[in-house]
């Protein structure tokens, strides 16, 4: 059993979890040195109309495969670094970098053939002028041998196995049919489990072979392996959703995450229903290397067990830290932790969130409200908290009060205070505000703030609730959103407190309850 396959909620102690499980990590791929030139500009050239910088701060970062590892070791996990620098300066600077992180660097190995890729970034006044690579030149048979014949060293052990794979020739010829061979699956029954094979991919199609579990192309990389177009906005999470099985097919992928920039990830999956998060939003930074922090967080949470839902969510907290920073940064422990204990608190009272209200309507959002008690997290929730933010642009969830779930639900209810609940619900990238009612219904509160939709789940029709004609009133919608009859919190509670009755039986409405105590479970 995986230590962490039962927690739903992103709480700030789920990174402080992950990083004393601490599980071993390998990282293959292409490496890079990522240089950061800062100065000033005050002329022009006399050779050419170009501006003069005259660089006053150099900073180096670990990048590519060496920035997934780097953004690994600050979450704790025990981190392997494997690929190919050339015997330069570069290569040099890399490796100390990575060596001060924690980051073995056994498997990075140096050859006199190649040169270190590097992208030097020139920046005046927080504006990237100039961008200077030295590509990494392909690499010689011997190289690759080289790399090859420590594979099984430095595979060995792993929890988990990351594959980077830019383009940049790191993972050909011998190395590829090498970890083609180290990473099959086994045959059933196995003699051995493999270790969790996350591939990070310009082209995922080339690693079919591996049957990753896991896949993280951006949106244009997913978009050439379907053959289609696509178009910038919500239409990019819907085209991968229509095509899911051919992308799934095309890579040989049992799960992907299509990473879509500013509108967050779509996860796709064999195995249950597809997920989205949204990025929390963010003035414009010259940010580099969100991608190898989601990838990093993304697989040490899913080595320790987290639901897959969850781990894409972390993946998106940890990707919102490091945008808002300057040049190539990592997301640790703590960032992650302290970005999650910043949901604590966050419940708007009625007269804010009116006004925060207001302000999105002037930006022309559609604003979706939903309601329940939220007590603990589970799957269905979040299944249904990522439906209702798919109605509009601004997704409300307006909690039951303390008292108000105990004249719901019991004396021993809830079995979470109300600030918990909140920071759970609004950590989830989907929901935007959170507030708290403690009214019967939440009628007065729709009468307020007047939503376009107002959401609810559950297996009865909008004419079953007493909100409805509130709603209506004021020419709203009613929107009634998939019932999962398996997941429920009773289900959850009769589990954790040991009944006999299994997790995953239907939990039916009781002849005492009301649709709207049924659905604000």
């Amino acid at each position: 059993m995986k230590p962490l396959m039962d927690q739903r909620g992103l709480t700030e102690s789920v990174p402080r979890q992950l990083a004393e499980l601490g599980p071993p990590v390998t990282v293959i791929g292409d490496v890079i040195l990522d240089g950061w030139w800062n100065g000033t500009i005050d002329r022009l050239c006399r050779e050419a109309p170009a501006p003069v910088v005259e660089i006053q701060h150099r900073q180096y970062a670990p990048g590519g495969a060496a920035n997934t590892a780097m953004n690994l070791a600050a979450l704790g996990a025990r981190v392997r670094l494997v690929g190919l620098i050339g015997t330069d300066q570069a290569g040099a600077t890399l490796t100390a970098l990575l060596q001060d992180a924690g980051v073995d660097v056994s498997g990075l190995v140096p050859h006199p053939g190649l040169v270190t890729t590097t992208k030097y970034r020139v920046v005046s006044a927080g504006q990237v002028m100039l961008r200077l690579d030295e590509p990494f030149r392909s690499p010689d048979p011997e190289a690759l041998d080289l790399l090859d014949e420590q594979l099984p060293r430095l595979l060995a052990g792993a929890d988990a196995v990351v594959v980077c794979d830019y383009g940049l020739g790191a993972l050909t010829g011998a190395v590829a049919a090498a970890l083609s061979t180290h990473l099959a699956k086994p045959p059933e029954p196995a003699g051995f489990a493999r270790p969790l094979v996350l591939v990070d991919a310009h082209d995922p199609r080339l690693w079919a072979g591996l049957e990753p579990d896991l896949i993280t192309p951006n949106a244009a990389e997913a978009a050439r392996v379907i053959g289609r177009s696509m178009t910038a906005g919500h239409a990019r999470a819907d085209l991968f959703v229509e095509h899911q099985q051919q992308l799934l097919a095309a890579t040989g992928s049992n799960a992907a995450v299509v990473t879509l920039d500013r509108d967050g990830t779509v996860l796709l999956s064999r195995d249950g229903p597809g997920h989205r998060t949204w990025a929390r939003p963010a003035a414009e930074k010259q940010a580099s290397g969100a991608g190898d922090t989601f990838v990093a967080a993304l697989t040490i949470a899913r080595t320790a067990g987290l639901p897959l839902s969850t781990c894409v969510d972390l993946a998106q907290a940890a990707s919102d830290v490091v945008v808002l920073r300057q040049g190539t940064s990592v997301c640790s422990t703590d960032d992650l932790s302290q970005h999650l204990a910043g949901f604590a608190d966050t419940a708007l009272d009625a007269a804010e969130l009116a006004a925060r209200i207001t302000a999105e309507r002037a930006h022309g959002r559609r604003i979706v409200l939903t309601n329940g008690c939220f007590d603990v997290l589970h799957r269905g929730h979040t299944r249904y908290l990522n439906q209702a933010k798919q109605l509009g642009d601004i997704l409300i969830v307006a909690l039951n009060s303390d008292d108000s779930v105990r004249r719901l639900k019991g004396a021993d209810r809830p079995i979470n205070a109300v600030g918990d609940r909140a920071a759970v619900i609004a950590a989830l990238s989907c929901v935007d505000y959170v507030t708290v009612f403690d009214s019967p219904t939440p009628i007065p509160l729709l009468a307020a703030l007047q939503p376009d939709i107002y959401a609810k789940g559950g297996d009865y029709t909008p004419d079953m609730l007493e909100e409805t004609a509130t709603v209506r009133a004021y020419g709203g919608q009613v929107r009634i959103l998939d019932y999962v009859p398996e997941q429920s919190t009773t289900a959850v509670l009769r589990r954790i407190r040991g009944a006999l009755e299994p997790a995953d039986s239907p939990v039916q409405t009781s002849p005492s309850q009301t649709p709207a105590e049924h659905a604000a479970r």
